[in-house]
């Protein structure tokens, strides 16, 4: 690590102009939560492994900010050449930079990590001090990244309508109504889900995400698609054409760029007609959402942006009849796989640590019951439950890492288990996994915490609380217009009245067979960054508690946002409520019923009745005798 950050401080001192400071961000070229393997710049320089993250590398320090999902995992993976700078509690990096490096300091970023939004809010606390930002010539952190992997060469693949639900040309329409209500003549899309989404591609050159490195621009006569060719089989560029989007390099999208900014853009066909395409636009204004990369955005004049959200976010949120469909049956098999995965672990449990188990409540003496070295790790586990869901239709893989983690590890909010690091299961500790796949028909996230010994009073109070607010937050009732933020609190009440709470949001959008964080919605205690919830939205419930060096909890489940039927509608606004689609079992051993309300009891009691009557068909006789143990009623 030090031998990296000196070469660096290296190249910022020769670098034209010299540079004082240099930033790392964790995104890629598309302002992308998950990246691929090649763009995790931060992860290499820093060895903080986290998906969200910044560091900062001055001439003589070197600091990394992350959110409070991560604070434990920084501090175990951060060497001592680095501090931690905390988001919440800690100054902002630009704060920070503003007002701790000299005047006149030039603080390098390669652009294209960069959204333009937040290098105009840097450039303009920067200037107070005649501080710049500087694009850095190349990557810095490229230069002396030795063994840097190769970008993947990984095939696209057509999503077929009866999955997406709507054609490529009907998304076209619509999204070329929206410039024409706007008075724009194109758009540049660079987000990696809002490109394949439509344009009906998936691909995997993200793990855990089925996109494509690629960008888009449309106008109001043709549409791009930027991507590196050799990706795309005859059959994928046949349906390119008969859709009539314009397959070009991925490095050509600059260039188009320029062009677009001049009204000079336009394809072979116009080129060999003489018939500019454009031209006949009146408006000259080009759509550009704020995460746009400051690369492609600064090649606009400022007089000819329209900076707003993409129009894509919303209606990729707001799922279809057939994406609904898709997503309620994939969520129904992973349910499958979810019990059979923790039926099995019952029995291991049991076998090879004497544990008491899923049901009974007695302290394992944490011995083997039999000869040999058969053991259960975080990760051969988690390994199990992926060998469950690859037998279940439609399946293309993990939505993101499993997060299995034992005692102390599960007060890790973002956990990542290693083969050679990872923790054997405790039958007398509490295990929490938080896992999910995608499906061709759908994307699932879904968490349970539970117990294979004799849970605390202290334990099971804990998970109570999480329960309580689990359950309060999906059965709210609430008018249009209502964003998460205003619901977010649902899910704290009970946490906050023996005086705990979480440091992470409480619900995020999930994709059609797309990123399983999804927006532009959510569910978080951070004011101004949530969008109203809309009926069709997908939004997961997800609270927790996590105590330090001991243990963490977290229930989720997948919600459908839907309209309610309620007695009267005030102002005529509407209501909408919460379905929920995910199937699993809570762990009753942890409830402490004493702590529900009866209407409480009463829903836990319904929603296990409906995990029968739904996994049923799903399940082998012995699996599904467990899950009939394991959602047996509960009563005060």
């Amino acid at each position: 690590m030090a031998d990296t950050l000196a070469a660096l401080r290296s190249l910022m001192a020769s670098h034209t102009p010299p540079l004082d400071a240099l930033v790392v961000p964790s995104e890629d070229y598309h302002q992308s939560e998950y990246v691929s393997a090649r763009d995790k710049r931060r992860a290499f320089v820093s060895g903080f492994t986290g998906s969200a993250g910044l560091a900062l590398v001055t001439k003589n320090e070197a600091l990394l900010w992350t959110d409070g999902r991560y604070f434990l995992q920084a501090e175990q993976q951060l060497s001592d050449e680095w501090k931690l700078m905390r988001m919440g509690e800690d100054p902002s990096v630009e704060l920070w930079i503003s007002t701790t490096l000299p005047e006149a300091s030039a603080i390098g970023i390669d652009f294209w990590c960069i959204s333009a939004e937040t290098a105009q809010k840097w450039k303009s606390l920067f200037a107070k001090k005649q501080q710049s930002l500087v694009p850095t010539t190349r990557n810095l952190v490229d230069e002396v990244w030795k063994d840097q992997p190769q970008a993947e060469i990984n095939p696209v693949h057509v999503h077929p309508l009866k999955f997406s639900g709507r054609s490529v040309s009907d998304k076209l329409k619509d999204l070329r109504d929206n410039l024409k209500k706007e008075k724009a003549r194109g758009i540049i899309v660079t987000s990696l889900d809002e490109v394949v989404w439509l344009y009906n591609v998936r691909g995997s050159d993200v793990s855990y995400s089925p996109v494509v490195h690629a960008f888009a621009v449309v106008t109001t006569k043709l549409a791009f698609f930027y991507v590196d060719e050799r990706k795309l089989s005859s059959e994928v560029k046949s349906y390119m054409e008969e859709n009539k989007i314009i397959v070009k390099d991925y490095s050509a999208v600059s260039s188009d760029v320029a062009l677009l900014a001049s009204n000079q853009l336009t394809s072979a066909k116009d080129l060999q007609s003489n018939d500019a395409s454009e031209t006949e636009v009146s408006s000259h204004k080009i759509w550009v959402d704020p995460r746009c990369c400051y690369s492609l955005y600064s090649l606009l004049r400022p007089d000819q942006i329209l900076l707003q959200p993409s129009p894509l976010a919303l209606p990729k949120s707001l799922k279809n009849p057939v994406e609904m469909e898709g997503l309620k049956n994939a969520h129904i098999r992973d349910g499958a796989a979810v019990v059979q995965y923790f039926a099995w672990l019952d029995k291991q449990m049991k076998e090879i640590y004497g544990a008491s188990g899923y049901f009974k409540e007695s302290e394992a003496q944490n011995s083997k019951n039999h000869s040999g070295d058969a053991k259960l790790t975080e990760v051969s586990v988690s390994d199990k439950l992926e060998e469950f869901r690859a037998s279940k239709e439609h399946f293309r893989g993990l939505s993101f890492p499993t997060i299995s983690s034992v005692g102390p590890n599960g007060a890790i909010i973002h956990y990542g288990p290693q083969a050679k690091t990872c923790a054997e299961l405790d039958p007398n500790s509490m295990y929490l996994c938080d896992s999910g796949a995608q499906y061709l028909d759908g994307t699932t996230d879904i968490t349970r915490t539970v117990h294979f010994g004799k849970p605390s009073e202290h334990e099971k109070r804990c998970y109570t609380a999480v329960l309580k607010g689990h359950i309060a937050l999906g059965n709210a009732r609430f008018p249009n217009g209502t964003t998460g933020h205003a619901l977010d609190v649902l899910a704290r009440v009970p946490l906050w009245s023996y005086g705990l709470d979480y440091r992470h949001g409480t619900g995020h959008g999930i994709g059609s067979y797309l990123n399983v964080h999804e927006g532009p919605h959510s569910i978080t205690f951070r004011p101004g960054l949530s969008v109203p919830l809309q009926a069709s939205m997908t939004v997961t419930d997800e609270p927790g508690y996590y105590e330090d060096g001991k243990f963490g909890i977290r229930l989720e489940n997948v919600l459908i946002i839907k309209e309610a039927e309620t007695q009267f509608n005030y102002a005529n606004k509407g209501y909408l409520e919460f379905e929920h689609i995910t199937w699993a079992p809570y762990q009753t051993k942890l409830i402490d019923v004493s702590l529900l309300l009866p209407e409480e009891i009463k829903w836990v009691n319904s929603y296990h009745m409906k995990c029968r009557d739904i996994l049923a068909p799903y399940l082998n006789e012995s699996d599904k005798a467990w899950l009939n143990q394991a959602t047996e009623p509960i009563a005060a």
